[in-house]
């Protein structure tokens, strides 16, 4: 349930509330039951292993119909999701530093040969301790740690960017890249 703006006694709380209306604004298309499905996945107890079962949930009100509807018809304006969650305050360290990890994934496709934009990812320790070059696409992250304020506090991060590597140039200096702009 999404509290209104005024009624939002703490700042965490006015922070979500005011997420949930600009993450609803980015729906376009089917905004309701889109809404509705995004809050029955997050509220999900575990693994949702089909769209079907988030129609057993609480937080989904309607239909088998309405759920396929939206996935198949539904629009989500994705710039301006971007810019919503770029402008949610980042975590930070216990002296008020921002510190960010970056990771480059690899999602190989080695038989996929007309693939658009496939570079050649390094991979290690495939086999006996070889390292090999696969065609696939690289994925950068970069995630902001939040550290020191409390017990286990470092173990939740928000994803800062992630974007598909389409250069050959070192994906930490790409991610460190984008992180500026």
């Amino acid at each position: 349930m999404s509290l209104l703006h005024h009624d939002a006694q703490r700042e965490p709380f006015a922070v979500a509330s005011h997420f949930r209306d600009d993450f609803y604004a980015c729906l376009s298309v089917r905004r309701d039951e889109l809404f509705e499905l995004t809050d029955a996945l997050l509220c999900a107890d575990g693994p949702v292993t089909t769209p079907v079962d988030l129609t057993l949930l609480a937080e989904h009100r309607r239909g088998h119909g309405a759920l396929y509807d939206a996935l198949n018809h539904g629009r989500i304006d994705a710039g301006r999701l971007r810019r919503v969650l770029a402008a949610l305050p980042q975590h930070r360290a216990a002296d008020d530093r921002l510190v960010l990890a970056v990771d480059v994934s690899n999602w190989l496709r080695p038989d996929a040969p007309t693939s658009a934009e496939r570079l050649f990812c390094r991979t290690y320790g495939r086999g006996r301790d070889q390292h090999v070059m696969i065609p696939g696409w690289p994925y950068s992250f970069v995630a902001a740690l939040e550290t020191g304020r409390t017990p286990g506090a470092n173990c939740w991060t928000r994803s800062a960017s992630d974007r598909r590597t389409t250069s050959p140039r070192s994906p930490p200096s790409r991610s460190a890249a984008w992180w500026r702009t």
